[in-house]
């Protein structure tokens, strides 16, 4: 049996990882640190490695320099999966037999290609179409679905779940599902019911706090016929179902609530130009309690941050968020001064504001997306009314927050957006 080393400090990460490769027969080991990975490479002798650049104790090198000077283990292969490796990094890692490196988030069919060339053994993966995003505002999950349900994504949307209701801490799940273009037929049956049972299962969510947001009518029939969904609500109107979940109205209670909505139209929920081509890029990792000041800084200090806000007060709780983790912080006063620059620099993370002078927030997004300039946005705004968060959900803004906001809000919203296995 062939056996894999998996190193990382996510205990999520590893256990999907430890799942789908004992399903295909293969033997794995985890080790929870570079101290723990270095003893397990000694005494387990791996066909393969798979390690996590960024740990927290003493780092990625400290578990691959004494597999480099054994003779035993000088020749295993690694894997290696990081936020982003600058060159000269990259260059560092070549006498430690790293085979490939992961920028993440990564592409599952590319990993298990991965995995098939270096140990030999064939791997299925579904490759139907189907991209998954999930995110949370509100303290409610939004799980975005469009062209179609693929098994493999949906497993990750369990782990993805579980993660939410660590960071956020979440105790009573509130979960909008909206199935952007998703046209059901009965070959798809299986894998909705998939879809919703793991929803449910992992999540604990009462039925009654799940929406399914579609304009499709099988899948309305589908879902209402299913009678283990009774208490499960299909509606049309994304603001309906935010306002009636955040307010703890049940939707059986309202005959006409959604008529009054301000419909939300076509553009949300049917095809959106995307690419086919595009791989679920769900956000996925460790508990926020097990996310030390350490790694924090070993994952942000390469990276670089924009923050787009004319709000001083705003921008030194940005700066003294981030001050011990090495990021570089990048300031502009309005939309106009960013927009100026983005042809010129790169970046990891943005901090945005809707309320701007000259160029606001929503101008920046729809050149950001003319552009197709898809670094993680974070909306920064004083202006809580639904309507304006649906706007921006539109816009693909897929995290936000409201002023005023505390430093550990910015913390766990960063680490959503910025600590991407898959």
């Amino acid at each position: 049996m062939k056996q894999v080393l998996i190193i990382g400090e996510s205990s999520m990460f590893r256990e999907y990882l430890r799942q789908k490769l004992e399903e295909n027969g293969v033997g794995v080991s985890i080790g929870i640190n570079a101290l723990d990975g270095a003893t397990k490479i000694r005494n387990t002798l791996p066909d393969l490695i798979i390690v996590d650049y960024h740990l927290s104790r003493n780092g990625v090198m400290e578990a691959l320099r004494p597999k480099r000077e054994d003779p035993n283990t000088v020749n295993i292969p690694v894997i290696i999966f990081a936020q982003r490796i600058d060159q000269k990094r990259l260059i560092e890692l070549i006498p430690y037999n790293v085979k490939k490196v992961f920028n993440k988030p990564i592409k599952i069919d590319a990993l298990f290609a991965a995995f098939s060339e270096l140990l030999g053994i064939p791997f299925e993966v579904d490759k139907s179409p189907g991209i998954i995003e999930a995110h949370v505002n509100d303290n409610i999950i939004f799980v975005e679905i469009a062209k179609g349900l693929n098994r493999d994504k949906l497993e990750l949307l369990g782990f993805k779940i579980m993660e939410f209701l660590n960071i956020y801490e979440i105790k009573v799940p509130k979960i909008i599902i909206m199935l952007s273009d998703v046209k059901m037929t009965l070959t798809d049956a299986p894998n909705m019911e998939k879809l919703l049972d793991t929803v449910i299962k992992v999540s604990r969510a009462k039925l009654r706090h799940v929406r399914i947001l579609t304009l499709d009518d099988f899948t309305r029939q589908f879902i209402y016929e299913q009678k283990k969904y009774d208490d499960i609500e299909v509606v049309s109107n994304l603001q309906f179902a935010v306002d009636d979940l955040l307010s703890g109205i049940d939707l059986l209670d309202i005959v006409s609530g959604e008529k009054k909505a301000e419909i939300i139209g076509d553009r949300l929920l049917k095809a959106q130009n995307r690419d086919s081509s595009e791989i679920v890029a769900l956000k996925f990792d460790a508990e926020i309690k097990s996310v030390t000041n350490e790694l924090m800084e070993n994952m942000l200090e390469d990276l670089k941050i924009a923050v787009i806000e004319d709000d001083f007060v705003i921008q030194e709780l940005i700066k003294t968020t981030f001050i011990k983790t090495g990021a570089t912080i990048s300031y502009f006063s309005n939309g106009e001064e960013f927009l100026a620059v983005i042809g010129n620099e790169e970046f990891d993370l943005a901090f945005l504001d809707l309320n701007m002078p000259k160029i606001d927030g929503f101008g920046v997004l729809k050149v950001l997306q003319s552009r197709n300039i898809n670094y993680p946005v974070i909306v920064l705004s004083s202006l809580a009314q639904r309507k304006i968060m649906i706007q921006a959900v539109q816009m693909g803004v897929r995290s936000y927050l409201i002023k005023p906001v505390k430093a550990k809000d910015i913390l766990k919203k960063s680490i959503e957006v910025l600590k991407a296995n898959f």
